[in-house]
């Protein structure tokens, strides 16, 4: 019998609570309780269709952004830190979503997965967001787009289409362009962000691994090819376009196919 209640109720608690520091605290406290066995494996309330955000950051249209600089500056520098703490921020609530939303049918050990991912994200908000103040800013203080959020409203009817989204396509591009940008902070001399950064592609290798895996496992039930079944719901729900270089090695220890890497279909 659970000590606090439904997990769900408590996942939909941590995503509307808009405060990051408070939402941060809301989560690593879940997943305490979940991995306790005090929390009952119940799904009796569903989940917002939109997370609570705190009042700042700004959130823009991705399209009125302003281009960031290439980390030489501290100006540039920060503005590429707070870039990423807020895509952390958000992924916090990718990952509580995906374990409150689909996690009745999926089952308890994808619940765990996910809670997974919403820890290391919270904790990978957290160093970011730290790192902001040692360097005389904060996390808020400039504007950020809600795009990754889009992508959770455009899967939201689909377990496939989240997965194939949102590890597989939006968070493996993650090891794409991390080790660039490892180099680019560490070549100024900023290695306390390189180690951040090498921290935050470690764990992504270990996210993107969850993607896979559950994705193929749903295939599987579905009796459909993994690879042609990720490119039609590609094509269907991702605007975007998958563009080289492509992290092969990083993407390899995902268990991302090369197909699947590449966007090509089987024949």
């Amino acid at each position: 019998m659970s000590d606090h209640g439904s997990i769900a109720a408590e996942i939909r608690g941590a995503m509307l609570t808009a405060d990051p520091a408070a939402k941060v605290k809301a989560t690593r406290k879940l997943v305490r309780d979940w991995s306790a066995g005090k929390l009952a494996f119940v799904f009796d309330v569903g989940m917002p269709d939109t997370p609570a955000r705190p009042a700042v950051p700004v959130l823009q249209a991705p399209t009125a952004m302003r281009k960031r600089g290439r980390a030489g500056s501290e100006r540039s520098r920060i503005a590429l830190i707070h870039a990423l703490a807020h895509i952390e921020f958000v992924a916090i609530d990718l990952a509580l979503d995906a374990a409150g939303r689909f996690g009745g049918e999926r089952g308890a050990d994808f619940v765990s997965d996910w809670l997974s991912v919403a820890a290391d994200e919270a904790m990978h908000y957290s160093l970011l967001a730290r790192r902001l103040k040692t360097m005389g800013s904060f996390y808020g203080a400039l504007p950020a787009h809600d795009g990754l959020w889009d992508a959770a409203r455009e899967t939201a009817h689909d377990i496939a289409a989240r997965l194939a989204i949102v590890p597989m396509v939006l968070e493996a591009r993650a090891l794409d362009v991390t080790p660039m940008m490892i180099e680019r902070f560490a070549g100024v001399g900023d290695e306390r962000t390189a180690r951040i950064l090498q921290r935050i592609l470690d764990d992504e290798i270990r996210h993107v691994g969850f993607g896979a895996s559950h994705f193929t496992l749903v295939c599987h039930e579905r009796a459909e090819s993994p690879v042609d079944l990720w490119k039609s719901l590609i094509e269907r729900h991702f605007r975007g376009a998958l563009k080289p270089p492509f992290n092969d090695s990083a993407r390899r220890s995902a268990g991302l196919s090369y197909k699947m890497m590449t966007g090509v279909a089987s024949g």
